[in-house]
């Protein structure tokens, strides 16, 4: 019964590493999208790239994009584009948390409590990878 509960905590404490590092993740992604249109906004209005910048670490500072970004944001909105997300890439996907991916990560701790989180995203990668082939 011991055995049971650890091995529950065990796989709950993997799943939150594994939810805190998808969070942030996503967190930084709403982050830039919100400078992005601050620097759509600031462009619309006229302020240069260093203008747009210095307004940026002054209100998020450590945080605020960094100076190259920046410039390429301001260099594309300044031609017209209105759009903030990214264009669609090919390759893999920006994010992991899938269905399956979870269903993976599961079956691994059940199977081997004493793994790491390193190991078992290592794992899910890997095996990710080689099913594109």
């Amino acid at each position: 019964m011991l055995l049971l509960i650890y091995g529950s905590l065990f796989l709950s404490g993997i799943y939150y590493c594994l939810c805190v590092f998808w969070c942030a993740a996503a967190r930084m992604s709403e982050l830039e999208l919100e400078q992005r249109v601050n620097i759509k906004f600031l462009v619309k209005l006229g302020k240069s790239g260093n203008e747009i910048r210095e307004m940026l670490v002054q209100f998020y500072g450590d945080i605020a994009m960094k100076k190259t970004a920046v410039y390429k944001w301001v260099k594309r909105f300044s031609e017209g584009r209105e759009s903030i997300t990214d264009k669609e890439r090919s390759g893999r996907l920006a994010t992991s948390r899938t269905e399956e991916n979870i269903a993976k990560i599961r079956q691994f701790v059940r199977e081997n409590r004493r793994l790491s989180v390193r190991s078992i995203a290592e794992q899910v990668i890997i095996d990710r990878e080689t099913g594109k082939s």
